[in-house]
């Protein structure tokens, strides 16, 4: 399936002076920063250079990146499924709505593209699994050791 090209602008910021933007190459530092102190196991630094320009690579921006989101629609049996690929925000910025504004945008972006989303999710990530269900989200399966730790993970969708 072709890449998505939208028009991304400043959406209602979930907190004073805080923006949601399409990411640039020089967010990419700060957004690997955020990816190695968040994640057990972090995507590459090169991982991200694939996203640059698609409308699903967002970053919460309050003069420095906070927090980001991967979002693609990717083709699924035949037909495009949205997906959720990598979310996270700063811990010291945590409890704010900054995720909760990235996901937002980021499933109002594929809804225009795709009838279904889906991510997966850490089964031990309660945090991150009370997020998605307060946007839609519901348990579709869970793939035992998904992650290269052996954790499981929980494949969770939702309509759009």
């Amino acid at each position: 399936m072709g890449c998505l090209r939208l028009n991304v602008t400043t959406v209602s910021p979930p907190s004073p002076g805080l923006q949601v933007r399409r990411v640039e190459r020089r967010d990419l530092p700060a957004v690997y920063r955020i990816e190695q102190s968040v994640f057990p196991q972090p995507w590459p630094a090169g991982a991200f250079e694939q996203y640059i320009g698609r409308p699903g690579f967002l970053v919460a921006d309050d003069g420095r990146v906070v927090g980001y989101i991967v979002a693609d629609v990717v083709e699924a049996h035949g037909r495009p499924l949205g997906h959720i690929k990598d979310l996270a925000v700063r811990a010291d910025r945590r409890r704010e709505g900054i995720a909760s504004g990235l996901l937002s945008r980021a499933l109002d972006i594929m809804s225009g593209h795709a009838s279904t989303a889906k991510l997966e999710v850490r089964a031990g990530n309660n945090g991150a699994i009370d997020l998605y269900r307060r946007h839609g989200f519901s348990f579709r399966r869970r793939l035992s050791g998904y992650y290269a730790d052996d954790e499981d993970a929980l494949v969770l969708v939702r309509s759009l």
